[in-house]
């Protein structure tokens, strides 16, 4: 039979969005459903294309960074005994992740420390949690993200940025000891940061606790016997971390290091917190 018109199967292409040209194209596109999330990270971080408009705003956006900076120093600039708990925003109430994380919390803040969090839910939630109800200081520093964040309502002290590298450089500046829970990507990312930074000696040497021992021990086990057996790291590099089921043990180990390493103006002369 013979093709016509009326006959031929027709083929319903799919429209895709065109790339946009401006940041202010981008974010009228992001709203609609078939487009992604553009994030203020992917906009700075896109590498410019040929008459790509975005190269000539980069220069502007700086000061957007700028101002971040700016506010995060004014905003945290109390912040002197911060401890800083990570983990996944998918661990739920009532889970014994969540019960420890938030113990962890109150028995820090009851030892004068300030509890600095993503600000998140899950793992974020219980830390701050443990500190608000405490009545002591419970900081969240949030990120906007197209998913998975939103701001938890334990919090005395609340941030918003836009971009990673401000808010880890608020983690890692007003922290005095890491405690990482069980947790995804963004996690893990914390964690080696903190590592590389005191391995290469950027920043003092201040405790990384792991909490869940059956959680870490693969990933310890792999550090040892492949990434320490092939020589790409020390034997003392695993020293700086310290690993731990108790949320005692976690409090007591921060507070014994901050007193053998803080400043004497923070540790009132080596008296008790």
């Amino acid at each position: 039979m013979a093709k016509t018109d009326a006959n031929k199967t027709k083929t319903k292409k799919i429209k895709t969005p065109a790339e946009p040209k401006t940041v202010a194209e981008a974010k009228t596109l992001e709203k609609a459903p078939e487009y992604w999330q553009l994030t203020d990270d992917e906009v700075l971080l896109r590498s410019p294309e040929p008459e790509d408009e975005y190269k000539t705003s980069d220069s502007w956006r700086v000061f957007r960074i700028m101002g971040e900076f700016v506010g995060g120093f004014d905003d945290l600039a109390t912040i002197t005994r911060g401890v800083t708990i990570f983990g996944s925003a998918r661990t739920d109430e009532g889970t014994e992740m969540y019960d420890a994380a938030r113990e962890t919390a109150k028995l820090l803040a009851e030892s004068g420390f300030e509890i600095i969090t993503g600000g998140g839910p899950g793992i974020m939630e219980a830390a701050n949690r443990g500190a608000f109800e405490s009545g002591k200081v419970s900081v969240g520093c949030n990120i906007e993200l197209p998913f998975e964040q939103s701001p938890n309502p334990y919090q005395t002290k609340s941030l918003s940025f836009k971009y990673f590298f401000v808010r880890k450089t608020m983690f890692i500046k007003y922290s005095n000891a890491y405690i990482i829970f069980p947790g995804g990507f963004g996690t893990m990312d914390e964690l080696f940061e903190a590592l590389t930074l005191i391995q290469t000696r950027k920043i003092r040497n201040f405790p990384v606790v792991l909490f869940g021992s059956q959680y870490w021990r693969g990933l310890l086990a792999w550090l040892t016997s492949t990434m320490l057996n092939e020589g790409n790291i020390n034997p003392e590099d695993l020293s700086l971390i310290h690993l731990t089921d108790s949320p005692n043990d976690a409090v007591d180990f921060i507070v014994k290091t901050f007193h053998e390493g803080a400043p004497k103006h923070l540790t009132g002369g080596g008296a008790e917190l």
